[in-house]
């Protein structure tokens, strides 16, 4: 039997092995900089099926890392002896090896302040074990604290097929504020939240959102966004938040449950009510402390409509992008640039009109960047606001040339290819989403089958040439799982199973992977360097646990990595490489949902399972702890198995909550 991993003595000297095997090497630059004299790699992977997502050499058996780099590609012969008595040595026994994937439009900054306080319902495929879990985490929250579901879910992933209504909140939780937002459509408040945030009858309509209202005028708990989604940023931020040492754990947890999905790198889109530089004091730290597991490119967003301009000079004034590290650096401004110039992606309602003053609003900005040297990144749902903001981009662009600046739009779900050729001649890039897998079968309901079949147009963007990169908005509008947005873009289909895009719209596996991997790293001028494994490249890997390429098209959005390497180091393993990642602390405070349920939630394979694990669970009346859970079986009922450890955790010494 293959050993996991073995510590191989050095078999020639480095050099000498790479000349007579003629491999491309990164050799002595490297070691000059790393002021070592070791010439062999940190990490050998060997027999895999490596996709190297290099034109150059697209697939391989191994690779070997240094100083956070890939030192070389190739067979395993040509690898392994390159290995010496300090160098890992990890058989990853045929399984697929993809770079670090990047997920080039999302909110970790933010959510990882965040996620210890959050019960997610992303993956969860019945209401009913939804529901059951608000009622337990409900029963451990303590005062003042609430139970909050923030996004990543949506009602067609249910087998119901429905939302939760307020009065199944209520009796789930009848005592402990509760906040469930679904997308940044609506959320739902029990009686508990509605007196922590003090709505009553007094409280006036906010604009361009409702508070939903009974009879005798009294708030019912639901609030809608129409379409301005101020309300649900507002009454959650309303909330208690986690003490600075709480949030590093957060932090540290959200990342590794990111490295779990095979995520290596994000593009960090800022966010309301994220302040700058308050909200990034913990990411700051955790980067000069070197621990983090996330290569992070940022930008940032202004924190005041109406002072757009102020933020922005202030920015310019303290940096510039690409001031940090590799690890953590700043890329530039958005995804809002103006208040004004933000539409909403609430397709339940009609599309906004954008007010008079979205372009003096937006020149100001853009004209102030572009002659700062600035790139930027700019919200856009429809082309609209699209077509009306490449109209000043034009206009600076006479006087102030932004086609070498790497600027982008994110989202562009309704661009149109006249308005994609003036994106393309001015040099900018889109910067796409999965939304439509959470709100497809919604835009179809207000807009037609018809109108559906390019929102967004990703093949006719690639076929342009435009540079393309995909990302999940997460973790409020969708769900962070990047599988989700590559099972949406191959199969063409909603969350729910609604076939959205004819299947010549649809992408090709290694197409789709490009835009998560080499192809989106233009977007953090990043090109040649990260989602790549060549000599040179950073040494971002992830091992996945099934095929990509091979498994059936519903299984992409299942896919799990079981080792995760990020600047050569091991940030995650699971499996038979479950000991070879470094531990993390519980996640705390020692309420946390994340202790009990974790974060996304596999899909479960027998159908009616999860539910009855779950009612067991919630109804537990044990004379005696299992020995592996203690009473807390609903830990149990959410845990993922480690299939290959099987006898192990359900033996006599390990799990009897089923038993």
């Amino acid at each position: 039997m293959t050993h996991l991993f073995d510590q191989r003595p050095a078999r020639r000297d480095f050099l000498q092995a790479a000349g007579s095997l003629g491999l491309s090497v990164l050799a002595g630059p490297l070691a000059a900089q790393s002021g070592s004299t070791r010439a062999a790699p940190d990490l050998v992977l060997h027999n895999g099926r490596i996709s190297t997502m290099d034109s150059a050499q697209p697939d391989a058996s191994a690779l070997a890392l240094k100083d956070g780099l890939v030192l070389a590609v190739g067979t395993d012969a040509e690898i392994v002896p390159l290995a010496d008595a300090q160098t890992r040595v990890v058989d990853v026994e045929r399984r697929r090896v993809i770079p670090g994937l990047t997920d080039s439009h999302t909110h970790v900054i933010r959510g990882g302040l965040n996620y210890n306080l959050e019960l997610r319902w992303d993956g969860v495929r019945s209401l009913h074990a939804a529901l059951d879990m608000l009622k337990a985490q409900a029963r451990v929250t303590p005062p003042p604290q609430w139970v909050r579901v923030v996004g990543g879910w949506n009602d067609t992933q249910f087998a119901e097929k429905r939302l939760p209504t307020l009065k199944e909140i209520n009796d789930a939780a009848p005592d402990t504020p509760v906040f469930v937002l679904n997308l940044y459509n609506q959320a739902f408040l029990n009686r508990a939240a509605l007196r922590a945030v003090g709505y009553t009858r007094d409280t006036p309509q906010p604009p361009g959102a409702i508070i939903e209202r009974d009879g005798n005028g009294e708030p019912t708990g639901l609030l809608l966004a129409e379409p301005n989604a101020f309300v649900l940023y507002n009454t959650l931020a309303k909330g208690p938040k986690l003490s600075p040492e709480d949030q590093i754990n957060s932090t540290l947890h959200f990342m590794r449950e990111e490295n779990r999905l095979g995520v290596t790198s994000v593009g960090d889109a800022g966010g309301g009510f994220q302040n700058y530089p308050d909200d990034y004091q913990i990411i700051d730290r955790l980067a000069k402390e070197g621990r983090l597991t996330l290569r992070f490119a940022y930008n940032l967003f202004p924190q005041k409509a109406g002072a757009e301009l102020a933020d922005m000079q202030r920015w310019v004034a303290t940096g510039r992008p690409g001031d940090g590290s590799d690890m953590y650096r700043l890329n530039g401004a958005g995804e809002m640039l103006a208040f004004s110039a933000a539409d909403f992606e609430d397709f339940l309602v009609p599309r906004p009109d954008m007010p008079a003053a979205m372009e003096p609003d937006l020149e100001a900005v853009v004209r102030f960047l572009a002659g700062n040297g600035w790139p930027w990144r700019m919200h856009a749902t429809y082309d609209q606001t699209v077509s009306r903001a490449l109209d000043v981009f034009e206009k600076v662009h006479r006087e102030r040339p932004i086609d070498r600046l790497g600027w982008f739009f994110d989202h562009c779900e309704t661009v149109s290819p006249r308005n994609l050729e003036r994106i393309k001649r001015l040099g900018g890039g889109i910067a796409v989403q999965n939304r439509m897998s959470m709100q497809g079968e919604a835009f179809v309901r207000r807009y037609g089958k018809a109108a559906v079949a390019e929102t967004p147009p990703v093949k006719r963007m690639l076929e342009m040439g435009l540079p393309v990169t995909l990302g999940t908005d997460a973790t409020r509008v969708n769900s962070y799982n990047p599988w989700q947005a590559l099972y949406w873009l191959v199969s063409g289909r909603s969350i729910g199973g609604t076939v959205l895009y004819p299947e010549e719209r649809r992408l090709d596996r290694r197409a789709a992977l490009g835009l998560m991997t080499a192809d989106g790293a233009w977007f953090s001028r990043d090109s040649g360097r990260k989602g790549v494994l060549r000599p040179g490249a950073l040494g971002d890997v992830a091992v996945l646990d099934r095929d990509y390429f091979s498994i059936p098209e519903d299984q992409i959005q299942d896919i799990v990595s079981v080792l995760t390497v990020v600047a050569g180091q091991v940030v995650h393993g699971s499996q038979r490489f479950a000991g070879l990642a470094p531990p993390l602390p519980p996640a705390s405070p020692s309420w946390s949902p994340v202790r009990t349920f974790g974060g996304y939630q596999a899909r479960q394979r027998a159908s009616g399972e999860e539910d009855r694990r779950y009612h067991y669970a919630a109804a537990c009346a044990c004379r005696a702890a299992c020995s592996l859970h203690g009473h807390k079986h609903l830990l149990a009922a959410s845990t993922r198995v480690p299939a290959l450890d099987a006898p192990a955790f359900w033996g006599a010494l390990g799990c009897s909550c089923y038993v």
